[in-house]
């Protein structure tokens, strides 16, 4: 019988493409979801949905029931600290259901040096909870995705907000997914934390003209400061810059951290360039 996968946050940017990979390498998968009828339009019949939130306990449990192991996705928005407290729901829940395996979604900067902000305080503390629940885990501390690229483009305009002058080595969520895929067959992935990059370094600018010149090559690439973003934010109440300045205050001064070789060795390197990806994502513009 093949694996049954729960995937939290199974409908989210990089929840789905972990769920489609888990399907497509053999497993049953199950989304949990506050909107089920989006998940069934999504994914079709081939896929179970099991409807809650993940601050719902019972809710969990139920949606746990007949599975093996659950991949954790969440992305927090304007309320980072829902990641812990779903994290640390999740952990109770599939260590009550006696699962075989947690994985979870996190980030490459996530350290205890760096719990100033709000969202990595959230997922060192979900990292925390799923390691102290007794369960198999398997962490992935995950550097930009290039999934990311389409929301820095507003019409014409591609915007990065402040200077951003690290480089992060950029990787493809197809990539990611099959990482996730292989570490629930892969007993040496157990209790690891794994660093997941791309193959090659970019800034955000230089990442950001890449994908413009390939599949936006009508948009105009700029800086806004901070300052003015923060005042556009106010003044159009524009929530979802709102949510996302905090986090590029913060990108702005932490760099990538980690070292992807274990990960690379145990679960196969990503592959996918910047340049294919965008190639892929001009062609299904067309």
């Amino acid at each position: 019988m093949a694996m049954k996968v729960l995937v939290v946050g199974g409908t989210g940017m990089l929840g789905a493409p972990v769920a489609r990979r888990l399907k497509a390498d053999g497993y049953t998968v199950r989304i949990f979801t506050r909107n089920p009828g989006k998940a069934r339009a999504e994914f079709g019949a081939e896929y179970e949905v099991a409807a809650g939130d993940v601050e719902d306990q019972p809710a969990l449990l139920a949606a746990l029931q007949g599975c093996q192991a659950v991949h954790i996705s969440l992305d927090g928005g304007l309320d980072p600290d829902l990641e812990r407290r779903g994290a640390e729901n999740v952990a109770r829940a599939a260590a009550t259901a006696g699962l075989r395996h947690i994985t979870l979604l996190s980030g490459t900067s996530v350290t205890q040096e760096n719990c100033w902000y709000a969202g990595t305080k959230a997922k060192f503390e979900a990292e925390a909870a799923v390691r102290a629940s007794g369960v198999p885990y398997t962490i992935f501390q995950a550097t930009f995705f290039m999934e990311t690229l389409p929301r820095f483009v507003r019409g014409a305009r591609a915007s990065i907000l402040g200077s951003q002058p690290y480089p992060w080595h950029w990787v493809a969520a197809d990539d990611y997914a099959g990482m996730v895929s292989r570490a629930y067959v892969t007993p040496a992935a157990a209790n690891k934390t794994l660093h997941v990059f791309g193959p090659q370094a970019w800034t955000m600018r230089q990442a950001l003209q890449i994908y413009c010149d390939i599949a936006r090559p009508n948009a105009k690439i700029g800086a806004i400061p901070f300052w003015m973003a923060s005042l556009v934010a106010r003044m159009s109440r524009d929530k979802t810059l709102q949510a996302v300045l905090p986090f590029f205050r913060y990108s702005e001064k932490v760099a990538e951290e980690g070292d992807p070789a274990e990960a690379n060795t145990l679960l196969g390197a990503p592959a996918t360039t910047l340049e294919q990806w965008c190639k892929k994502q001009a062609g299904g513009q067309r």
